[in-house]
């Protein structure tokens, strides 16, 4: 490679003519946002942690009860599963005011 070559080849690699002496042509360093968010880092791990063992692969025969209790009340499996979590126990067909609730920010959650 000649001389000639070599300086062709360094001015375009060189990035842009308008760049400030100094920086080197890379991504600003301040628009990272990590992902627990800008307001302090808290207890994301721990609440992260949780979510993991919460939704954690049950077995097969626990998720066809759920899938068929789900489909009785009209439910989802996600929706079934995060209203036991949530508060603790199965929904039950007299629990009409409460399947009614959960329908409906459904709607809403489709409707957005």
């Amino acid at each position: 490679m000649s001389k000639l070559d070599i300086n062709s080849f360094a001015a375009d690699q060189a990035g842009p003519v308008d760049a400030v002496p100094g920086h080197n042509g890379g991504p600003p360093l301040d628009d990272h946002v990590p992902e627990w968010g800008a307001n302090g880092i808290g207890n994301y791990f721990y609440w992260k942690a949780a979510h993991s063992r919460a939704w954690k692969n049950p077995s097969p025969g626990i998720v066809a009860f759920r899938i068929k209790k789900a489909e009785r009340l009209g439910l989802t499996y996600e929706e079934y599963t995060l209203e036991i979590l949530e508060r603790g126990r199965h929904l039950q067909v007299e629990d009409v005011e409460r399947i009614a609730e959960i329908k409906q920010a459904r709607a809403a959650k489709n409707r957005n």
